[in-house]
């Protein structure tokens, strides 16, 4: 997938830039909108924001740099283990679920290494569980290796209520039945909910306490890949740390990642209980180099680093690193849809505390929640879809989640009506996740639902959607979008602008290439005041936008 910048120049980026856009036409005057099914293959415009991006990609006010966003390269590791030699048989009778657990225990045993499932279904009555480095589950592919699922995971691990309080149910939103995490975060989260005693779900433990400083950090400004730190000594190539930036009493943090200015200043933060949990920010990042006090990153700085903020490198749990799950369906017994954040826990594929791992061609039926990033980072999901009776959240990035890459999805139209005390999101977003990417999917239903939380600097691009999902989200949670925030090339095949167009909406955030649509059903109001300082640009067309794909082309310039 992506990969390291090193050595990256302004004229590396601009000769890269030059290269993607030349054989766009320019000039071209802008016309009516087409109807969504007719674009006119002739047009082809470059958008003055991608010209502006390539002169300043890293610091661009409103659109984010994700360039490097995703694993750094999904890996084919050697066999080490079959299913079959561990108990696992395709009748559809036998539990395979703890045969194909201990099959990836032995692949970790052995070091790592990839369990395949050949074809077939195999019934799973538990969960599988992947917990250990570079280890990956291998099907023969989504079309051959099913894994039929009959329960959920309120029976398999028990009730999980939520840590904000009510009676919700936090599997609406959490846990999979193929669940990527590592083994001792994995067994101390498992352990909380059923003490329920509820959870922090993210890398620095239920209580947010286990973690350590390693070093202060210098200011620094958004873009950059080196900073300089007080003490080095426990830094080193390859490292996996996590930048800690914590608010201050005036919620400048909080201002500056809305875009600062005189919205995010006017706004009242302090009520806003459910977002303030969510700071200190952390990062997840490797360290590429150390010389002397000076450190360099793997991905550019997120944010400005100022010393109110108390900008530090600290350690975090044990990350999953370097594993996957391929080539397989998840089919669940068909039950009916739970009601409205009520979900039983009919979950697909979850990776949590997770870092450079990756689903790939990986099909998931009759869930609740489908596939979903909780604090998990530089990860990829290519190649999945999301199918069946219907479900609350096709796909789901929470809990600081950052720098993932989503492509090639699918969220195919419901099977079944739904019931009307159910909710349907989409591409779900929110609790600070940054700098994520969802590029080149097909919506046959649901929405771009940012789901407040303050979510900033993601991407979509390159999608068609059937708009008719609706977004969620506390109001205690805070603004539905953050700043750099951009929709880049989408077909909305039904006209509805909810969520898609984001001048009015999103703050320093940009829209280019958007059919042209109407308010209608849900309708929403800035959450900031005055100038949003929010750009539109080849509004009343789809497929004329060049590049096409913003990640894509962005990727380009890193090369």
């Amino acid at each position: 997938m992506s990969t390291a910048h090193h050595g990256m120049t302004r004229r590396s980026l601009l000769a890269g830039a030059t290269a993607v856009a030349a054989t766009a036409v320019t000039g071209t005057p802008a016309h009516a909108a087409e109807a969504p099914g007719t674009p006119d293959p002739r047009r082809r415009e470059v958008p003055s924001l991608w010209r502006e991006f390539t002169r300043t990609p890293f610091t661009h006010p409103q659109i984010p740099y994700v360039g490097l966003a995703g694993a750094a390269r999904i890996r084919r590791l050697p066999v080490v283990a079959d299913v079959r030699a561990y108990g696992a048989v395709a009748d559809g009778v036998t539990d395979c679920a703890p045969a194909i657990n201990r099959a990836i225990a032995a692949a970790a045993r052995a070091g790592g290494g990839t369990v395949t499932i050949p074809p077939g279904t195999f019934r799973i009555d538990g969960l599988i569980h992947l917990g250990y480095d570079d280890v990956v589950l291998r099907g023969a592919g989504s079309g051959r290796t099913t894994l039929y699922a009959t329960k959920n995971l309120t029976e398999l691990i028990g009730p999980y209520g939520s840590r904000y309080g009510g009676t919700k149910s936090a599997w609406s939103w959490a846990g999979g039945l193929i669940w990527l995490a590592p083994k001792a975060r994995w067994d101390s989260l498992t352990a909380a909910i059923r003490a329920q005693d509820w959870p922090f779900e993210g890398w620095t433990g239920n209580r947010r306490d286990e973690w350590e400083q390693l070093t202060p950090v210098a200011p620094a400004r958004r873009g950059d890949r080196t900073v300089t730190v007080a003490d080095p000594s426990r830094l080193r190539p390859g490292r996996l740390v996590l930048l800690r930036v914590a608010d201050d009493t005036d919620h400048t943090l909080l201002r500056h990642m809305a875009g600062d200015g005189d919205g995010p200043a006017a706004y009242y933060w302090e009520d806003k209980t459910k977002l303030l949990s969510y700071v200190p920010y952390e990062w997840p990042v490797r360290v590429t180099a150390v010389r002397g006090h000076r450190v360099t990153l793997e991905r550019p700085l997120p944010l400005d680093l100022r010393p109110e903020w108390n900008p530090q490198l600290t350690t975090h749990v044990r990350e999953l690193t370097g594993s996957g799950v391929e080539g397989l369906t998840l089919d669940v017994m068909e039950t009916p849809q739970s009601p409205h954040l009520l979900d039983k826990g009919y979950n697909g594929v979850v990776l949590q505390c997770a870092y450079d791992c990756w689903v790939d061609d990986v099909t998931v039926r009759n869930v609740d929640n489908g596939f979903g990033l909780v604090a998990a980072s530089a990860c990829t999901l290519r190649r999945t879809r999301v199918g069946g009776r219907g479900e609350h959240h096709p796909y789901f990035c929470r809990e600081g989640s950052h720098d993932n890459l989503i492509e090639d999805f699918t969220v195919e139209q419901r099977t079944v009506p739904a019931p009307s005390d159910t909710q349907l999101h989409g591409i779900n977003v929110e609790g600070l996740s940054s700098y994520n990417v969802w590029s080149r999917g097909e919506m046959r239903m649901g929405t771009f639902d940012s789901h407040r939380g303050l979510p900033f600097a993601n991407v979509r691009t390159d999608i068609t959607v059937d708009n008719d999902g609706r977004h969620g989200g506390d109001a205690n949670a805070g603004p539905l979008f953050g700043a750099r925030f951009t929709h880049w090339n989408v077909r909305v095949t039904n006209g509805r602008a909810g969520l898609m167009r984001l001048d009015g909406l999103a703050p320093w955030s940009a829209t280019v290439g958007l059919n042209t649509v109407t308010d209608f059903d849900q309708i929403d109001v800035p959450d900031f005041t005055g100038d949003l300082h929010s750009r539109l640009e080849l509004y009343g067309t789809w497929d004329a936008v060049r590049p096409r794909n913003l990640y894509e082309a962005q990727r380009a310039l890193s090369r």
